[in-house]
């Protein structure tokens, strides 16, 4: 099969970002005058299973600023079901992520042991992990994105972390299921007024970050404040996330895929594929195939969201824990994200079924994307076919090309 060439570009991103990290930190939580905190006091800090940019230098800094107030910080994992749901898996995590006791100078209390601590409005019972509701305050850090499976004012953020995370696997588990009846935002909203109503929540501190994966702002809140500032938050990170440089693609290569890039491994808000009991929600991406090369070393083999993909190779389906897989999609009422696509030896044959498999559009005619994977966007190749277009795009740059596509001895493709 003849290939097309493919060019080198770069995409341009608004680069807002924060410029010290830990002054920052410690501007926004002295704004709150956080006069609760009493020496001697224990404060829990959540830390999450994604990897945010500088999360481990933010919990860091917020262990230091409570120490300046003489009280006790500690760290607990508030990630739901993942880590295989265990203790010892969500430390792991958070090790990989750069949070260790000697690094946040703080301890690490991880259980799976949760509390229940009253309803939502349809009688649904809330519950938060155990460490967290026995200490004398918590503040909630997390990140503040698009949800991989739906859209609302609050998707992905404090709220969810402060129901879902906080939870623990019951009550990630539970919320997914109860979901399905009433609705992802209905549920982590009522879930987490529910945790601000009856937990010792000190305060929020939200992050966002920009199209080069940089934090672009972190923002401090009372209780009282957590779900306002995350609305404004959201509204900002969707105005400022990277996205593929074309819309109308035949083929999208994605290098790699995993749980460090997006909790289903591909992020359907970059590549507009979703699928869902929940239903789908609407994407300017219309990709016709999808074809993801590799699984990420800090995935661990949890391979959820490979059901979202067209092929694959047989290195990353050996390479799928499949009891890890089973568990986060069970947990996420998410079957269909553990389904394993077709897999083949290597690229060149999964790249020549994907392309045979596009209409009667001529292989060399296509439109191809590649990518690293869906968190870095910044440098990608296109293929000859969008060079009309490249030309009209002041925010693309060519940075070489065009050049044949080059397969190693074993058929597969170079790093990108």
């Amino acid at each position: 099969m003849h290939l097309p060439k493919m060019y080198r570009i770069q995409q341009k991103f608004d680069e807002t970002c924060v410029e010290d990290i830990q002054e920052t930190v410690n501007a926004e939580l002295g704004k709150l005058s956080l006069i609760a905190i009493k020496p001697g006091q224990q404060v829990a800090i959540t830390a999450g299973s994604r990897g945010v940019a500088n999360i481990a230098v933010i919990i860091r800094a917020v262990v230091e600023f409570i120490k300046s107030l003489e009280a006790k910080p500690f760290v607990f994992p508030a990630m739901g079901s993942h880590g295989g749901a265990t203790a010892e898996g969500q430390v792991a995590i958070l090790e990989q992520l750069g949070i260790t006791e000697s690094y946040v100078k703080a301890p690490i209390y991880s259980s799976m042991e949760v509390e229940e601590i009253g309803h939502t409005a349809d009688g649904v019972p809330v519950f938060i992990d155990k460490h967290a509701y026995s200490a004398d305050h918590i503040i909630v850090a997390n990140r503040i994105k698009c949800h991989t499976k739906f859209k609302a004012e609050v998707e992905s953020g404090l709220m969810k972390m402060m129901a879902i995370g906080m939870g623990k696997q019951k009550g990630a588990e539970l919320y997914h299921k109860a979901a399905i009846q009433y609705t992802f935002p209905k549920i982590i909203l009522e879930a987490g007024r529910e945790v601000i109503k009856k937990a010792p929540i000190l305060c929020g501190l939200g992050i966002i970050e920009n199209g080069y994966g940089a934090t672009a702002k972190i923002i401090a809140g009372q209780p009282g404040e957590i779900e306002s500032k995350e609305k404004e938050l959201l509204l900002q990170a969707k105005k400022l996330m990277a996205k593929l440089p074309f819309n109308e693609i035949d083929l999208l290569i994605v290098d790699e895929m995993g749980k460090d890039i997006s909790g289903v491994g591909i992020d359907p808000n970059i590549t507009g594929r979703n699928r869902d009991l929940l239903g789908v929600f609407p994407h300017p991406a219309q990709v016709k195939r999808l074809f993801v090369r590799d699984l990420t070393a800090k995935s661990k083999g949890n391979a959820i969201g490979i059901g979202l993909t067209d092929i694959t190779t047989k290195r990353l389906v050996d390479k799928i824990d499949h009891h890890a897989t089973y568990i986060n999609s069970i947990t996420g009422i998410s079957l269909e994200k553990a389904a394993i696509p077709m897999f083949v030896e290597n690229d060149r044959r999964a790249i020549e079924i994907a392309l045979g498999s596009i209409g009667l559009i001529s292989p060399n005619d296509s439109k191809i994307v590649r990518i690293k994977n869906t968190l870095e966007l910044e440098t990608v190749e296109v293929s000859e076919a969008f060079a009309e277009e490249l030309q009209q795009r002041s925010d693309l740059e060519i940075l070489d090309g065009p050049s044949p596509i080059v397969f190693s001895s074993d058929g597969n493709l170079p790093s990108l």
